[in-house]
């Protein structure tokens, strides 16, 4: 009996804050510097993995305590740990839209209670709503919360199924079996469902893709039960765990650096390798023989990890309304990035102690509720009025009222759409045409000289308007559509809203396959995030050396990563003779006026300017 006791006592392993803060400073330096942390969205997956094996030891250790679970006490339990710290995140920030940004009160009412059922991420599913996109003007502060839903569910229906099974099954191996067995299911849906080239976020999102990462925690629960580890090992056992432990843990930094969230890699195997990873970590640190505990053990993870679900809660709300209110992020995004910071933590550690702290009774009577309740009620009842009456007041669609520049960007998709498979069309006849002279390859060629168009020369006219041109582009360049062919119609346009560069090979490749890939390429790219060295150089070798490549540069004074874009650029056109970078953030940055109000998308003065430039400067 006394054996038994001692197998199943519980004990506190300081190491999973270590680990919580390892996931949230890698989720939290995603989204603030995507371009330096670009693998930082894994932080996730150490959330996930640690949920299913924290839940997982705790009910097989109630299970052989008592010989059953009591829902209703962790129900209870659950709910006010998780339920009030979620509440006041969620009417604070709706509050705050209510009040200062009714762009994002569509569909308010909806996302407020997808969340408090826990189904966010499949109304996300259900909506078309990115995780990837990060220059939406409506870009919602909930985004992230899609993975609390996880959690959510899991919380509700794991408790089921873990005694389901423990009944069904005496041994414990047979459970991890089914559980290892699920998670290979699960991921390899993930990669079933991921279509390369178009945006991941429902695989992202969705709890039947991701749960393998849970089903992994769960299974090491069962394998490796925190309270039946031996506390003196061998030395060469300690080495063991150790070098697994310093491993994993690199390969967390390195995976942090160098994942790319959209690449194919990741969920064609990414995410199984990182959650396998993390599995290991979890079970040396849980081990109390090793040191890796210890090294996960200091006053400043242990501070960040028993806050680090008030910090994910509050990051994307601060960022997003942070870089409502401030408009020039690019001038000192390091200085932006720190203020952001700041206010998260402090945002985080007000709800701390008033909110998630006074809950837990374990933490004696000075943060009790009712010591604060002449303090936070009155605010409390006015934020959740407001919310409430937000909620309410939402319309239950996107708010659809077009903007000039939605009008502009939506009529020249419509009208590019059959000029391009005109365009293509006579690019392949011309190419099917034995002795073809070069004269013909123009569209509309006449010996007449043409008469000059904006601020270019005649003779600049005459040789833009025979010059074949492919150009691809997000949404500024669709904005400028309509100028630039009118100086190039024989150009080639695949401009689309929301377009990253990593989503261009496969666009080059398509053309090519059908070859009316011209000599002649030009690239606009970068409004909408920055991207690595290698995936600019993977693109310029999948146009290759014989072609001229132009891109244009970016200004986007509302995004930290304008100056990374144009930095990377330059850095290119040095490895690649072939690339010329045309300067349009240098020749319109003290030019307010050629712009639309967002400061990054040419209005009708500012687009003849573009096309003029990018032409000049092509035709060099």
């Amino acid at each position: 009996m006394e054996q038994k006791k001692q197998l199943i006592k519980r004990r506190y392993i300081t190491g999973i804050d270590g680990l919580r803060s390892i996931a949230v400073i890698g989720v939290i330096l995603y989204h603030l510097v995507p371009y330096k942390v670009a693998g930082g969205f894994l932080g996730v997956i150490i959330f996930l993995v640690l949920t299913g094996y924290l839940l997982t030891d705790l009910l097989v250790q109630e299970w052989q305590r008592n010989g059953h679970v009591a829902l209703w006490s962790f129900y209870r339990r659950r709910l006010k740990r998780l339920y009030p710290a979620l509440l006041t995140m969620l009417f604070s920030t709706a509050t705050y839209i209510t009040l200062f940004q009714h762009q994002l009160l569509a569909q308010l009412r909806g996302i407020l209670l997808s969340n408090l059922l826990y189904v966010y991420n499949w109304w996300q599913i259900l909506h078309g709503q990115s995780y990837f996109d990060r220059f939406a003007n409506n870009e919602s502060p909930f985004t992230h919360l899609w993975t609390l839903s996880i959690e959510g569910q899991l919380y509700l229906f794991w408790p089921l199924i873990m005694i389901g099974l423990l009944t069904l099954f005496k041994k414990r191996q047979h459970i991890a079996i089914i559980f290892l067995a699920l998670a290979v299911i699960s991921a390899l849906l993930m990669s079933f469902l991921y279509h390369p080239g178009t945006d991941p976020s429902r695989v992202y999102y969705g709890t039947d893709t991701r749960l393998f990462s849970v089903l992994f925690g769960a299974a090491l629960a069962i394998i490796w039960p925190s309270a039946a580890l031996k506390t003196k090992i061998n030395r060469p056992q300690v080495w063991l765990l150790d070098g697994i432990g310093l491993l994993m843990i690199v390969m967390t930094l390195v995976m942090y650096l160098k994942i790319d969230a959209q690449s194919a890699f990741v969920y064609r195997g990414g995410m199984l390798l990182f959650t396998l990873g993390i599995t290991l970590l979890t079970a040396v640190t849980v081990h109390p023989g090793a040191h890796v505990n210890r090294w996960l053990t200091n006053p400043f993870f242990t501070w960040l990890g028993k806050r680090s679900y008030g910090i994910y809660l509050y990051q994307f709300p601060v960022m997003i309304f942070y870089e409502n209110q401030v408009k020039n992020i690019a001038h000192l995004p390091w200085l932006h990035n720190l203020i952001q910071l700041a206010l998260i933590l402090l945002i985080s550690e007000i709800t701390y102690r008033l909110v998630e702290k006074p809950r837990n009774k374990a933490l004696g009577r000075h943060y009790s509720p009712s010591r604060w309740r002449h303090f936070w009620v009155i605010p409390a009842v006015t934020v959740l009025g407001i919310g409430l009456f937000g909620a309410i007041k939402a319309p239950a669609r996107a708010i659809t009222t077009p903007t000039p520049l939605a009008k502009k960007i939506t009529q020249n998709a419509k009208a590019n759409t059959a000029r391009n498979a005109k365009l293509i069309a006579a690019a392949k006849k011309r190419k099917t045409q034995a002795g073809s002279s070069s004269s013909s390859s123009a569209v509309n060629n006449t010996k007449t000289p043409p008469r000059a168009v904006g601020d270019l020369t005649p003779a600049q006219t005459e040789k833009a308007q025979q010059l074949p041109l492919v150009g691809i582009g997000d949404s500024v360049m669709l904005d400028g559509l309509d100028s630039l062919q009118k100086v190039f119609p024989q150009m080639i346009i695949d401009a689309t809203v929301g377009r990253q560069a990593n989503s261009s090979e496969a666009i080059l490749n398509s053309y090519a396959s059908q070859g009316v890939l011209a000599n002649n390429v030009l690239i606009g790219l970068g409004t909408n995030g920055a991207f690595t060295d290698t995936q600019l150089d993977a693109i310029m070798q999948t146009l290759g050396k014989q072609r001229t490549v132009f891109w244009i540069n970016v200004r986007v004074p509302t995004r930290s990563w304008q100056n990374t874009v144009n930095d990377s650029l330059q850095r290119a056109a040095k490895r690649w003779p072939n690339l010329t970078i045309i300067d349009w953030y240098h020749y319109s940055n003290n030019h307010p006026d050629w712009f639309y109000d967002d400061q990054v998308h040419p209005n009708e003065t500012g687009k003849q300017y573009y096309a003029d430039f990018i032409a000049k400067q092509v035709l060099k």
